[in-house]
């Protein structure tokens, strides 16, 4: 994989782990130290895939299948790399997301039961040898995040209303993931308080990729 000059920056984990205000934090500390940052998300992040989103978040939970998420997700992930990540990274920014690839794996494999080398394979033909810099996976049980995400106010509660034993399948794939890879992957303890998870994402940046 070739430098692209800037950091690529990864958040996961379950509904309601805290990642949008964990990712905003985290982008005003680096901030803080000149670091030029990029805020984006999946699905989601550039026009096209902005649309695709739509598709994918809102309506009824049986909406489509597995496999048909899985298609959708990589497609609105190639617009997102090439319109917003790769331009950022080779001017020297770093991106931050909130979700990539390991949520496909996590709640398209995991979750719906997609055959994971079929999710590897759409890997490699909408993204290729690209990977996060480092991806932050943010854990708590279950139960906990979904009653956070109950909370929230929108129309994006598509896969919210996903069963229990989904969610916790989708759990177990974070671990998994985070297991195979521990070079690319930490897990964090988001079942604690805002300013704890903070300190240990600048914690964890600062000794994965350098920054104080």
């Amino acid at each position: 994989m070739a430098d692209r000059g800037g950091r690529f920056i990864t958040l996961e984990g379950g509904e309601g782990a805290g990642k949008s205000t964990q990712i905003r934090l985290l982008a005003e500390h680096l901030r803080m130290r000149g670091i030029d940052v990029v805020v984006t998300r999946e699905p989601g992040g550039s026009t096209g895939a902005e649309l695709i989103r739509k598709l994918l978040v809102e309506g009824p939970a049986d909406s489509w299948d597995g496999p048909t998420e899985a298609l959708l997700m990589f497609a609105a992930r190639r617009d997102h790399l090439v319109r917003t990540v790769w331009p950022a990274l080779d001017h020297g920014q770093w991106v931050i997301s909130d979700r990539f690839a390991d949520s496909t794996r996590a709640y398209q494999g995991y979750g719906h039961g997609v055959d994971l080398p079929l999710i590897e394979t759409l890997y490699r033909v909408a993204v290729g040898d690209f990977r996060p810099d480092l991806t932050l996976i943010l854990d708590l049980p279950v139960e906990t995040g979904l009653a956070r995400a109950g909370r929230r106010h929108g129309n994006e509660t598509r896969f919210e209303q996903l069963d229990v034993a989904f969610h916790r399948r989708v759990r177990d794939g974070f671990r998994q993931i985070a297991a195979a890879e521990p070079a690319r992957c930490v897990i964090v303890d988001a079942d604690a308080p805002v300013e704890g998870v903070q300190a240990r994402l600048a914690e964890i940046v600062a000794q994965r990729l350098g920054v104080g």
